[in-house]
């Protein structure tokens, strides 16, 4: 498989979680990718959280059920180690879409509210830290396209 040139910054889709144009941060030096959530609970029904975008008041604040999950240990970039849950969907990204693991977790202080690292990336893209937004621009200029 030829990869594919992605810059620093981009935005996806997660069609299964009817989540579009989401804005996502490439970053090599994380292994897992994430996606900002809050209010993680865990039942007998599965684990349920709130995700949190405020780029996006139509899904800012929408309420998401798992029943299938895993609880994983990452290590963050200050060295502490947290149990996160992470689960497994879909993200589109040049037009195709890819499964993908995500662990929940608070990125209240981050700007991206999803986070793709190198188990993501690997043997698909090749980042060039000059470009941003690469998809989400091929994506409109194909819809300009179609129109």
């Amino acid at each position: 498989m030829e990869k594919i040139v992605i810059g620093r910054f981009d935005k996806a889709d997660f069609p299964v979680l009817n989540l579009n144009d989401v804005a996502v941060k490439i970053d090599t030096g994380a292994y897992t990718s994430s996606i900002h959530c809050d209010h993680i609970i865990e039942d007998d029904d599965g684990i349920h959280c709130t995700f949190l975008d405020e780029e996006h008041p139509m899904y800012n604040g929408k309420k998401f059920s798992f029943r299938e999950y895993d609880i994983v240990f990452v290590r963050s970039s200050n060295g502490i180690i947290q149990k996160r849950y992470q689960v497994q969907t879909k993200i589109k990204i040049f037009g195709k879409v890819f499964k993908i693991s995500l662990s929940l977790s608070d990125r209240q202080e981050m700007r991206y509210p999803v986070l793709l690292g190198r188990k993501f990336l690997t043997k698909k893209f090749i980042v060039d830290t000059e470009l941003s937004d690469v998809s989400y621009n091929q994506k409109l200029n194909e819809n300009k396209s179609s129109i």
